[in-house]
């Protein structure tokens, strides 16, 4: 089954945004090799760069992408544990959207965490009048938090954002208790159930991870509500890892702006994640994470600088100024 959720490689004519009063005069397609397709990201400042925009632009950035970021907002967090959210104002949230929309031509909107309720309705708004444009949300683990906010960010998303969301990400245990929190079956929910529960709000293709099985891999399924697309599996890892989430919705995002297919883009996604996972690093006393360049780091196995070679040099000039 192949899904695309963009014109075809050789598609020409028309606004890939589908964008109101957007001209067509110098506009050019994601794939013409001239330049990078375009994700425009609603998400928080993460200073511990565990996710929030500067995970996003790395993830982006490595499946050869460009972001285009849009300030939600700003964790107060370090690699272990986040302790506050600083929303932005909808109208400025929504100010740094309409700016860039209005020049450049997005071929995919993905939208982290923004925050508040009022951030999502514009975030909705925006998003109806962009409606060819597909959208990947990706909800993630919000324990941290005030139940009560909890409970109406999550109902605004629902409201709001689920209707427009074209895939949704989340972990399995995640998206369970907020999309079934009555489920009463004898087993925990499969990917297929929260596809569906999904898709009552119109969502039509859930990315479902971490579903835990019993021998010593994590399961991972694409799904929609009457079928099961791409399903695969890794090896579990021991270390507790903080962004993993953030980078496979980044990932995919990137990988549908570039045209994917959308099975194979998440197959690839999750291939991705999986190896930022595994060569995952610990810059603090808290959490690993995930290596999102790891493909620019030397390979061990070709062996690094011959003992006795000096590091480059990239110290600035010394300069006379005195202050």
């Amino acid at each position: 089954m192949n899904t695309r959720l963009l014109p075809p490689q050789d598609a020409s004519e028309g606004d890939v945004n589908g964008a109101p009063g957007a001209s067509d005069e110098g506009a050019q397609t994601a794939d013409d090799g001239a330049q990078p397709a375009c994700v425009l990201v609603f998400n928080a400042s993460d200073p511990s760069g565990a996710g929030g925009l500067s995970g996003d632009a790395l993830a982006i950035g490595s499946v050869g992408a460009h972001m285009l970021g849009v300030v939600t907002g700003a964790y107060a967090r370090d690699t272990a544990q986040i302790f506050d959210h600083f929303a932005f104002d909808e109208e400025h949230v929504a100010e740094q959207a309409r700016a860039i929309l209005e020049d450049v031509t997005v071929q995919i909107i993905k939208v982290g965490f923004v925050g508040s309720p009022d951030n999502l309705g514009r975030v909705a708004e925006i998003a109806s009048d962009y409606a060819d444009v597909p959208l990947v949300a990706y909800m993630p683990h919000l324990a941290w938090w005030e139940d009560d906010a909890i409970e109406s960010y999550l109902d605004a998303f629902r409201d709001l954002l689920l209707p427009q969301t074209t895939v949704l990400v989340g972990n399995h245990s995640t998206l369970w208790r907020w999309l079934l929190p009555d489920w009463s079956g004898d087993r925990p929910p499969s990917a297929r159930d929260i596809a569906r529960a999904a898709g009552e709000h119109g969502v039509p293709y859930t990315l479902v991870t971490g579903i835990v099985r019993p021998d010593p891999f994590i399961e991972n399924v694409l799904a929609s509500p009457s079928a099961v697309l791409v399903t695969e599996k890794y090896e579990r890892l021991e270390a507790i890892f903080s962004g993993a989430g953030e980078t496979l919705s980044a990932a995919l995002s990137a990988l549908l702006a570039t045209g994917t297919e959308l099975n194979a883009a998440a197959s690839e996604a999750l291939a991705y994640m999986d190896r930022c996972l595994d060569e995952g690093f610990r810059p603090g006393m808290g959490h690993v994470l995930p290596d999102r360049l790891f493909w620019a780091q030397p390979d061990p196995e070709e062996g690094g600088e011959e003992a006795g070679d000096a590091p480059p040099d990239f110290a600035l000039p010394a300069h006379d100024t005195r202050h």
